[in-house]
């Protein structure tokens, strides 16, 4: 009787074993993920891995911008909203929970063939020439944006679409919203840096992602100019990023101003399969993801483990 019941507890304990682990492996179900362009290089990543992991999972990511994430994840039509900004309190009020899961930065750029790249090279551009380049529309050429003397008019450009990276460079430049932002709209990304580098005279902004080539470099035909942060009329040596080891250098020593937090906004508590997404792409798998990728700077350690203990 003994020996029965020993058997049995064997069998129950084996029965329970296999249960839990036939639930992990045959993970089944669909994921839609849409938004931010500066996100989704990233996701995209960590969608493939997580399907190896779970074949029995379908990951669906598109990009769109921000502003369609945040709506897609309002109304139902994505499981996770990928957003490059702060959550507005009127997302919050409409059942949004915010989860954080990356850093980020908005670079300016310019054409390689810039008729005063050296001049911007060697000074920068101070914040309040920002200001009045994309919010009053003061400075129109050149020769007030640098002090040189090429009588060439600036072709400001700006996002068409809705999205955390001119939420972002508006916020920096003077506090204000995408809406507040003068200049050509271009959508997306690519687009944007495609009709900077066209333009010789034009000026952009772009998300850290997409300045940078895989190797590291800054894309050719563009330069990023840099930010006079500290306005002593020069470009210092730890304000000029050819590379993005120099950029993640001044990130991760707060030097560089134009910075933000990027998102996943889920309706409502995260739960069941989007949960477990969720919690693979903050796991230590889903941070050497972020660092293979390069495209975005992954959350600390003592960071994540906070996001992840809010979402439980």
């Amino acid at each position: 009787m003994k020996k029965v019941s020993i058997i049995l507890v064997i069998v129950l304990l084996l029965m329970i074993a296999r249960s839990g682990f036939g639930e992990e492996k045959n993970l089944k179900g669909n994921i839609t993920i849409s938004g931010a362009w500066a996100i989704y290089p990233t996701v995209v990543e960590w969608a493939a891995e997580f399907q190896k992991k779970y074949p029995g999972v379908k990951v669906d990511v598109s990009a769109g911008g921000a502003g369609k994430g945040a709506a897609d994840a309002i109304a139902g039509l994505a499981d996770i909203g990928m957003v490059s900004r702060d959550p507005d309190p009127a997302e919050i009020q409409r059942g949004i929970t915010p989860i954080y899961i990356l850093h980020d930065a908005v670079y300016p750029i310019v054409s390689g063939k810039n008729p005063v790249l050296d001049e911007l090279l060697a000074k920068g551009i101070k914040r309040s020439v920002w200001r009045d380049m994309y919010i009053t529309g003061v400075i129109t050429n050149w020769d007030k944006a640098v002090g040189a003397k090429k009588a060439k008019t600036v072709h400001v450009y700006t996002r068409s679409d809705s999205c955390g990276a001119a939420a972002s460079w508006a916020k920096y430049v003077d506090n204000k919203k995408q809406e507040d932002l003068r200049g050509v709209g271009v959508y997306g990304d690519p687009g944007l840096i495609e009709a900077v580098k066209r333009d010789p005279v034009g000026i952009g902004y772009t998300n850290f992602g997409y300045v940078f080539t895989r190797e590291g470099f800054v894309l050719g035909g563009i330069r990023i100019v840099p930010i006079d942060v500290n306005e002593n009329g020069k470009a210092d040596p730890e304000e000029i990023y050819a590379n993005r080891d120099a950029a993640i250098k001044a990130l991760w020593a707060g030097k560089y101003p134009a910075t933000r937090k990027n998102y996943f906004f889920v309706k409502g508590k995260p739960k069941g399969l989007v949960k477990q997404f969720i919690e693979f792409a903050l796991s230590a798998e889903g941070t050497k993801v972020v660092e293979k990728v390069g495209t975005s700077l992954p959350l600390l350690e003592d960071e994540r483990t906070k996001v992840l203990q809010s979402i439980q």
